[in-house]
């Protein structure tokens, strides 16, 4: 291995370093990526090269019982295996992500002549309220943080600026988010999730019936200030 590197142009192992980094931070290489500066999607040259270097990758990752794979199909290269230790998803993430799977197939489905797909904020959220998803608000910031680390592995591009978030905000979902679980084990955790969004929702309920009139007048009067703020900052996923 020593050897096959030695042999490369120093431009070459410097190029052969980001693209090791880069499977390690986003666990997929895409052969296309959207570029705002020209409005569309264009090819990325890391994928070319790790593509080219596809069979010293394949020996270098096993060493560290890690797998390469590559599907030509949908223009993605990603690694899998025990051995890394992925970022947990906050609740909300893992929900869109789920999500945005059934949109996509649903669109692939529907005779799509290319494997990226654009659906909306909008769309999002409507589909989140097919599994009863959406009976508490989140927060913008939460909701945006939830997008960028879906956009950080390459799952999707948000095509408008998440600071200006609302339905019509275009998201672009890349092609990988078909390598997810299969459509029916989705529908399955997104009914658990609205189960426990229900009982939340219920259990808030209660906590807010067995409050006192002092109590409920207390906490009017020292934050009725602070609610008006939090209104503003939120969105109704509905």
């Amino acid at each position: 291995m020593l050897e096959y590197i030695s042999r490369l142009s120093g431009a070459d192992q410097e190029r052969m370093q980001s693209v090791l980094g880069q499977l390690y931070r986003q666990t997929f290489l895409l052969e296309r990526k959207y570029d705002k500066r020209v409005g569309r999607l264009v090819l990325n040259r890391d994928y070319d090269f790790c593509e080219q270097h596809m069979e010293f990758l394949k020996d270098y990752l096993e060493a560290a019982g890690i797998l390469i794979e590559q599907n030509t199909e949908l223009g993605a290269i990603y690694i899998q295996g025990q051995a890394l230790l992925g970022e947990r998803l906050p609740k909300l993430a893992t929900i869109y992500l789920l999500l945005l799977k059934l949109i996509y197939d649903e669109q692939m489905a529907a005779a799509s002549s290319s494997v990226n797909i654009v659906t909306t904020f909008g769309t999002l959220s409507a589909k989140a309220g097919e599994f009863r998803l959406t009976r508490s608000l989140s927060s913008l910031s939460e909701i945006r943080r939830a997008l960028a680390i879906l956009k950080k592995y390459q799952m999707i591009e948000p095509l408008d600026a998440l600071e200006e978030l609302n339905e019509d905000t275009r998201i672009l979902i890349y092609p990988c988010i078909s390598l997810l679980l299969m459509r029916e084990d989705i529908k399955k955790l997104l009914a658990v999730f609205g189960e426990e969004a229900g009982q939340e929702a219920a259990a808030a309920g209660d906590a807010a019936e067995g409050s006192s009139p002092a109590e409920d007048a207390a906490v009017a009067d020292s934050g009725e200030e602070y609610g008006t703020r939090e209104e503003g900052e939120t969105v109704n996923g509905e």
